[in-house]
């Protein structure tokens, strides 16, 4: 295993609700040395800064920067790109995509001469096309481009299963795959609780817990909670901000942490050329490999599925 470096610079591109609290979470975390900044909103941004400096003796030591140039990124180990048009109230992660995507064309080549050996995380939805486009321009290898997927809707379901199942979220192990939206499926076959697969998981009296319909029932709740996050307060930021924060940790620390993350798929069960979350190894490399792990037939049919959906859209936007 490499030693991480003694200094680490986290970048952050977009100052809005999910990159400020990024950058939150990442000092509260002491997840980098040095934490950057960039938005095009040059007020914001040196605000947004000021406010997080204020509360350095109440964090690891860091230095915060800021700057709507991109030179603010110079030398930066992780990049994670936040930037991107705002989702509104019922409107669909896919009906963002045309904007986005012509976002990133734009700004990547600038973060990637700036910051060249960087490992670079999208968060900006709908993440798995976004990341796709990310690969494309970028020219990287595809391994150090990926998107934070469906580690906060994982993060999401295992709250969901730890609570109507009567345990702590630790002892829960769960995934969501597929597209970070409304294809995403839940992997039933591989989820356990202390060890026991979930579909054996009983009640004190012996009756199964997890049957169909409360399967259904969480399932679509994981699937519709960003939604009514948006409704209520407009926007996704704490949860998101923690999940991409963990990932970031796991990349700096070089930790070779399975996560469900957004990497280019290569013949996985047939899936080929398209960007979706499976269980895959984290470290300082980026994405390193997926890991085959039990699948249904049903879960194998969902991920074709959700491939396809994508891949539409990327015919539609000429990727």
């Amino acid at each position: 295993m490499n030693a991480p470096r003694s200094t680490t610079k986290l970048a952050i591109v977009g100052a809005g609700a999910v990159g400020s609290t990024l950058a939150y979470a990442a000092l509260a975390r002491g997840a980098a040395r040095t934490v950057a900044l960039m938005d095009v909103n040059r007020a914001k941004v040196d605000a947004e800064v000021l406010d997080l400096r204020h509360g350095g003796m109440f964090i690891p030591q860091a230095e915060i920067v800021g700057s709507d140039d991109v030179e603010v990124c110079r030398g930066a180990d992780v990049v994670v790109v936040t930037a991107g048009a705002k989702q509104q109230p019922g409107q669909s992660r896919l009906d963002l995509a045309e904007a986005t995507v012509n976002l990133t064309r734009t700004i990547l080549p600038g973060l990637v001469e700036a910051a060249p050996d960087a490992v670079f995380i999208m968060v900006t939805n709908p993440v798995d096309v976004v990341t796709y486009a990310a690969q494309k321009v970028s020219g990287l290898p595809p391994e150090r481009v990926f998107g934070s997927g469906t580690v906060l809707d994982s993060s999401r379901l295992r709250a969901a299963l730890a609570e109507h199942c009567g345990v702590a979220v630790r002892n829960v192990h769960a995934y969501i795959a597929g597209e970070h939206g409304d294809s995403e499926i839940v992997l039933w076959s591989s989820a356990t609780i202390g060890g026991v697969p979930v579909m054996d998981w009983k009640a004190l009296d012996g009756r199964p817990v997890l049957d169909a319909a409360a399967r259904e029932r969480i399932a679509t709740d994981v699937v519709e909670s960003a939604y009514r996050v948006i409704s209520g307060k407009g926007a996704t930021n704490y949860a998101v901000g923690l999940a991409a924060t963990r990932i970031i940790e796991a990349v700096l620390k070089d930790e070779h942490s399975i996560m469900p993350v957004s990497s280019r798929l290569d013949g996985f069960h047939g899936i080929t050329d398209v960007c979706l979350s499976v269980p895959a190894l984290v470290d300082r490399r980026g994405v390193t490999e997926t890991i085959d792990v039990p699948l249904s037939d049903d879960e194998v049919a969902g991920l074709r599925k959700s491939a396809e959906a994508m891949r539409e859209v990327q015919r539609r936007l000429g990727l």
